[in-house]
């Protein structure tokens, strides 16, 4: 199945939140909100190395995910609040999959002043809808079994979008020295795919 290949564009959700291609204009915000959010931020994101400057870390990922996001290569977006342009999270597609059947896996990642509110429910919906407009591809998302929020958010994803568990996908990821067994569910996005039953 071929792959979309077009440049990460913004994504209005709501009233309420925007999803704008991830960029390195967002680097101050994104270390105000990883900061305020540690040590949640090395669960979602595991290749974080609390040893090296998150500003550097951070910038080397926002070039990294623009220049690839301009060439359809991989797809990241801060999520934004419109009235005040606060950086509420972030959301995105990359290649790095465990199973056969899937092109892309999703990760996302909401700071802790603005969870509980529905942000990733939403932005996954609308960047999987984004992903599958121009053709089906098969999508990853992983979860720590013992993050009960990201259970209950992916488990309400798999459902509403008609997914499946996919045990050969399940992978260890290390984070602070701590290894632990994440749970893999796949989801078709497609143009013809209505996510919510």
């Amino acid at each position: 199945m071929a792959v979309s290949r077009r440049a990460t564009s913004s994504i209005r959700v709501d009233e309420g939140l925007l999803l704008r291609p991830a960029s390195l204009d967002y680097s101050s915000e994104l270390l105000e909100a990883f900061e305020e959010t540690w040590p949640e931020v090395s669960r979602a994101m595991p290749w974080i190395n609390p040893d090296i400057s998150f500003l550097e870390q951070i910038e080397s990922f926002l070039q990294e995910t623009e220049k690839m996001g301009r060439n359809g290569l991989m797809h990241h977006w801060v999520m934004i609040r419109p009235w005040d342009n606060a950086l509420l999270g972030l959301i995105g597609f990359d290649h790095v999959t465990r199973t056969i059947e899937a092109e892309w896996n999703l990760g996302y990642w909401v700071r802790s002043s603005a969870q509980q509110h529905g942000l990733a429910r939403k932005s996954i919906n609308a960047t999987l809808k984004w992903l599958g407009a121009i053709n089906e591809v098969t999508v990853e998302l992983k979860v720590d079994p013992l993050n009960a929020a990201g259970v209950k958010t992916v488990l309400q994803t798999v459902s509403n979008w008609n997914g499946e568990r996919s045990i050969p996908g399940d992978s260890a990821v290390t984070v602070a020295g701590i290894r632990t067994l994440h749970h893999c569910h796949l989801i078709k996005t497609g143009p013809k795919t209505s996510q919510i039953k």
